[in-house]
Order: C-alpha cells, then sequence, then structure tokens
C-alpha cells in the first residue's frame, strides 16, 4: 500500500498558503480543500515530496514535471485548465551572487496560484509581508501582476546599479590604477552577460502570457503585463549598451597602455641616440694601444670631455630642430 501524502502545512516542501479575503488581506490556509475564495500557494521545488504534493491537489503529471525540474527557462505555455509561466529575479539573499538568478515558477488556475521557487527570492518576501498587514493585492490576477512588478523592479535597479558602476569607471578612468580597472570592466562584462542570458527570454515569457490572458483578464491586467514586458525589453537594450560601453572603455585602456609603452620605446630611443656618439668616443679612447694622441698631455682629458659635451649638445639640437622632442 502507498504512503499516504502528507497535506499539513508542516509538509517538507510546503512554505505557506493564503487565502485572499478581496479586501488586500489574507487567511492562512494549506490548500488541502477548496473554496469560495482564491488561494496562493507557495511551495519549495527542492523537497523531494513537491511532486506528490502537487500531484494531490490535481496538477498535470507533464505541469508537474516543469515545475519541480531543476533548469528551467523563462517562458509561458498554455496547457488545459491553465496557464504555467517560469520567471527569473535577481538572487538577493545575503551572501549571494546577485547574477545567480532565482527561478519561479508559476501555475495560473481558476480560483488557485501555486508558486514554486527553490531559493527565497525577495519579492515574494515582500508581497507576503504586505498581504499580511492587509495591504496586498486583492485577487490573483493583481498577486500575478504584483509578482511580475516586484521582480521587474529589482531587475531594473541592479541594471540601473551596473550603469552607475560602469559610469563612475568612465568618469576615474584617467585616474584609475588600468590593472584594478581592467579587472573590475571584465567582472562587469560577465555579470551582465549572465543577466542577459536569463531576463532576454523573460520578456519574451511575458509577452506570452500577456497573450495568453489577453481574453481572459481585463485589460488594465494584460496592459501591467505588456508595461513589464517593455521594461524588461528596455533593460536587455541597456545590458547591451553597457556590453558595447564596457569594450570601448577596454579598448581605451589599451590604447592608454599601448601609447605609455611608445612614449617610454621614445624616451630610450632619444637617449640611445644622444649617447651612441659619447659611447663610440669613450670606447675608441679606451682601447689599451699605444699611439693614442694626448696620452701623454695633460689637457687631453678636458679635451675629450668638451668635445662629447659639444657633441651632445649638437645631437640634442639637432633632434629638436628635427621636432623628434
Amino acid at each position: 500500500m502507498n504512503e499516504a501524502v502528507d497535506l499539513s502545512d508542516s509538509h517538507p516542501c510546503f512554505v505557506f498558503g493564503f487565502e485572499l479575503d478581496g479586501s488586500g488581506g489574507v487567511t492562512p490556509c494549506t490548500g488541502e480543500t477548496q473554496s469560495d475564495l482564491p488561494q496562493w500557494l507557495h511551495i519549495d521545488y527542492s523537497s523531494a515530496q513537491a511532486a506528490e504534493w502537487l500531484q494531490a491537489r490535481g496538477v498535470d503529471e507533464s505541469i508537474i514535471d516543469t515545475l519541480v525540474r531543476p533548469e528551467s527557462r523563462p517562458r509561458t505555455i498554455a496547457a488545459d485548465g491553465g496557464i504555467l509561466v517560469v520567471l527569473r529575479g535577481i538572487n538577493l539573499n545575503p551572501g549571494a551572487d546577485p547574477t545567480d538568478m532565482v527561478s519561479l515558477r508559476l501555475w495560473i488556475e481558476p480560483g488557485r496560484l501555486i508558486t514554486v521557487r527553490q531559493r527565497r527570492l525577495m519579492s515574494i518576501q515582500d508581497i507576503r509581508a504586505d498581504l499580511e498587514r492587509g495591504k496586498g493585492p486583492v485577487d490573483l490576477p493583481a498577486l500575478v501582476v504584483e509578482i511580475i512588478e516586484r521582480i521587474a523592479n529589482r531587475i531594473v535597479t541592479f541594471v540601473d546599479d551596473i550603469e552607475a558602476e560602469l559610469l563612475q569607471h568612465e568618469e576615474g578612468v584617467e585616474d584609475q590604477d588600468s590593472r584594478s580597472l581592467r579587472t573590475e570592466l571584465s567582472q562587469l562584462r560577465r555579470q551582465t552577460a549572465v543577466v542577459r542570458r536569463f531576463i532576454s527570454p523573460l520578456r519574451e515569457a511575458l509577452e506570452g502570457l500577456a497573450r495568453q490572458t489577453n481574453d481572459r483578464l481585463d485589460p488594465s491586467v494584460v496592459f501591467t503585463i505588456r508595461d513589464q514586458s517593455d521594461r524588461i525589453t528596455r533593460a536587455v537594450e541597456d545590458l547591451d549598451l553597457v556590453r558595447e560601453r564596457t569594450s570601448v572603455l577596454q579598448e581605451e585602456l589599451l590604447n592608454r597602455l599601448a601609447q605609455q609603452q611608445n612614449d617610454r620605446l621614445y624616451l630610450f630611443s632619444i637617449v640611445a641616440a644622444v649617447f651612441l656618439p659619447i659611447s663610440f668616443i669613450t670606447g675608441l679612447f679606451g682601447m689599451n694601444t699605444a699611439g693614442l694622441p694626448g696620452s701623454e698631455d695633460p689637457l687631453a682629458f678636458w679635451i675629450v670631455v668638451l668635445g662629447m659635451a659639444s657633441i651632445t649638445v649638437g645631437t640634442l639640437v639637432y633632434l629638436r630642430a628635427k621636432r623628434w622632442f
């Protein structure tokens, strides 16, 4: 005989459940029984019993497979009896990497919303706090829109922070250490690439949700979903621009380094040109052979020094006249 599935609020996968009272407040529930009030059930799919919990609440097997799958891509799927939406949000958990985006799956059906996650999503926590204070969404469409808006707000804020950081680098490019700046720019490009990977399909998921609900929801709700899709689109465009600006800044750094190397090599070339005649003279008079002129003259040393000084000055004047420095 199969073991009975635990449907209580102590079930390992169960995080919380609410019945919306229609005025912004909620009543805790477990979703064990049907209710005239809309229900929001939130679970953790990392629990081994998550699939059984969903199956016990009448969710189709194909939908369950997507809801509890470890890897997911943002998308919207219309199915019999409801709509499945997979979203991604910024990871703002303490000590976590924001680019390690959190997956949130929504199963939307008449009278019930089931949200599934593995790691805590701050947007969900904020909405839960609002509902418990009696200041949350009044129905399921408003709840879905609120979740999408909260996720989009954090994505846009994160992208704005990336742009602000890049602008700071651009303004201080002359003062910052080139090596550390190159490291920070490389890290910024990696963050941009990772975030864009997930939010690019997110806009397609929201656009798909707007199409699927166009005939089912109030036009204002559909308009809001499309508006959030546009915000995500702008965020993707901003990330593309950040990537281009980062590339330009990295090229500028490389050009600065190349120019600095050229300047140093040029200086060495000038010094070598100045000292080459002197080196020849000192080498010539330094030969340990008989017959060198002035070897017996006490003034010969000063004559040679004066000659080398004259050659040095002459070389500098010539190079200056040729505008070599």
